[in-house]
């Protein structure tokens, strides 16, 4: 299991997480590159690390505001955060930012329906947007990170978070909080994402000719 989380740890430089989320970023890179300053990122819970890591930093004519359940403090001018919820953002007009982004996400919101409002709320609130989210059918569930976890029975999951560590879930051992954590989960099939952004352009991110997971691009150009 550290083995597995190695590969997957995003956090760690040289991991197989690290490489494919820096591929994914090249292709949100030349999109925002082709854009005529100032630009406005709206991230929908992302952080500051991630873009510290991306070398992609505010000022120069780029603004990113972070939205997330709980504010996450700022330690960097030009960054803005904010406390809200994806699935209702009010607080923001129509096209008010040029892109908005938001990366494994989408599958924490709820049910579909849930997922559709969050959907919504990014295709209303940016000219352009870029979404990634784990592909349902690929074998390796990237939560507990066990093969098929995702098409268990849900009791069965949460017998399984109750009494063993599952990958970044870990374990929990109260029924409630181990219920809750796993039915927050909500992985999405390229045909359920077609429906939330029927008119985005949906690319596979493969790993061992498999489809790992899917980005959304929507109005791209």
């Amino acid at each position: 299991m550290r083995f597995i989380q190695r590969i997957a740890n995003s956090s760690v430089q040289d991991s197989l997480a690290s490489e494919m989320r820096r591929r994914r970023f090249e292709i949100f890179r030349a999109h925002f590159d082709r854009l005529p300053k100032p630009v406005s990122i709206l991230d929908v819970g992302g952080t500051m690390r991630f873009w510290q890591v991306m070398k992609l930093l505010p000022g120069d004519g780029l603004s990113i505001t972070l939205l997330n359940v709980a504010p996450v403090p700022e330690s960097r001018d030009g960054f803005i955060s904010v406390e809200g919820d994806a699935r209702s953002m009010p607080e923001f007009g129509d096209a008010q930012f040029d892109i908005v982004f938001s990366n494994s996400v989408i599958e924490h919101v709820g049910s579909f329906a849930q997922q559709g409002r969050m959907a919504s709320e990014i295709q209303r609130i940016g000219r352009s947007y870029f979404v990634q989210t784990p592909n349902r059918y690929f074998p390796m569930e990237p939560h507990a990170l066990f093969p098929g976890f995702q098409f268990l029975p849900l009791g069965l999951r949460v017998w399984m978070v109750r009494r063993f560590s599952m990958g970044w879930i870990g374990r929990i051992p109260d029924y409630e909080k181990a219920y809750a954590r796993v039915a927050s989960i909500e992985l999405l099939s390229r045909r359920r994402l077609k429906r939330l952004f029927p008119d985005a352009e949906i690319r596979d991110e493969r790993f061992a000719g498999l489809t790992k997971s899917f980005m959304v691009l929507g109005r791209w150009v």
